[in-house]
């Protein structure tokens, strides 16, 4: 098959994994970048047993060991191994704060339909104000919590929607490309006992955040937007992020679940909740019409010797 780009159209100077490998190669970057740090992060007692952290010092270690270290693998790879340039799995040049600080603002704006749906349909009822305002501690806090969102949702945009969506696009062609990676993504996101809709969920999150991709030709936009998303819902409403608690105060209410799973999320917080769904179909809808050119992709570049 002649090979497609989605980003920059430089051809690889060094090996590109078989189509098949990818995904296995990425399961690869995952465990080796979360394993080591996991161990560090339970010897300083930042994670307890079951590897969640432990109040907000261990929330915030747990967002950027693992994922730098993700980062730097990723890139490394992509340098020494396929030698192709940072441009080609999206870190394209050219308007990057402008683009990521729009995609943090689009992640909060987004995030804020998904609880307000979720409250206006009864999931939550307020439960109390905005603590964080009245504590500089706590404000502190919030703030750095969004540099290690960032830090987090870039390492996992940059593995997904950058590198592997764009090596298994140059093998196997764009739509393969979005459905495997976002395959991929829901798999390592996999939990037992959650909410029926988390991993349809989790899917769509990819599947939107491949799109968005897609329509821009670069990562910076969704990567800010992951970071606005998981950002709000861990501050905002002292409502889990994937199930996991920042331990601080609402930012702007706190929310007290009092509806069903499928209004709440349940224990993995509103993004196993129906409004998400909703916001979620609605994003990939609209974006989906800006990526069409790039879903039928035409043929940029041909082939090297070196490329197998």
């Amino acid at each position: 098959m002649a090979p497609r780009v989605i980003f920059a159209a430089e051809p690889a100077k060094g090996w590109q994994p078989w189509g098949i490998l990818v995904p296995l190669i990425g399961f690869a970057f995952v465990l080796v970048s979360v394993g080591l740090p996991t161990v560090a992060l339970q010897h300083a007692h930042l994670l307890d047993a079951t590897e969640n952290p432990v109040g907000l010092w261990g929330f915030i270690a747990f967002l950027l060991a693992p994922f730098s270290a993700l980062s730097l693998i990723t890139i490394a790879w992509v340098h020494w191994v396929e030698r192709r340039p940072l441009s080609t799995v999206g870190l394209t040049a050219g308007r990057q704060g402008r683009r990521f600080s729009g995609g943090v603002l689009t992640g909060i704006a987004m995030m804020g339909m998904v609880v307000a749906a979720d409250y206006a349909t009864k999931g939550f009822t307020a439960g109390g104000g905005t603590g964080a305002l009245l504590s500089p501690r706590a404000l502190a806090g919030i703030a750095v919590l969004l540099v290690g969102f960032a830090v987090q949702s870039s390492a996992e945009e940059l593995l997904f929607r950058g590198w592997m969506m764009s090596a298994l696009a140059y093998k196997l062609g764009v739509v393969p490309s979005v459905l495997v990676s976002s395959l991929m993504f829901t798999l390592l996101h996999f939990e037992p006992a959650t909410s029926r809709l988390f991993m349809p969920n989790v899917f769509l999150f990819a599947v939107f955040a491949c799109c968005w991709s897609l329509r821009t030709g670069n990562i910076w936009g969704v990567m800010g937007w992951h970071a606005g998303w998981n950002w709000l819902l861990g501050v905002g409403f002292e409502l889990p992020v994937t199930g996991l608690n920042t331990h601080m105060p609402a930012l702007i209410a706190r929310l007290v679940p009092t509806g069903p799973d499928y209004l709440t999320g349940g224990a993995q917080g509103a993004e196993a909740s129906v409004g998400c769904s909703v916001v979620l179909i609605a994003g990939i809808a609209f974006t989906v019409l800006g990526a069409r050119r790039r879903l039928a992709n035409p043929v940029v570049v041909q082939p090297s010797s070196s490329v197998m």
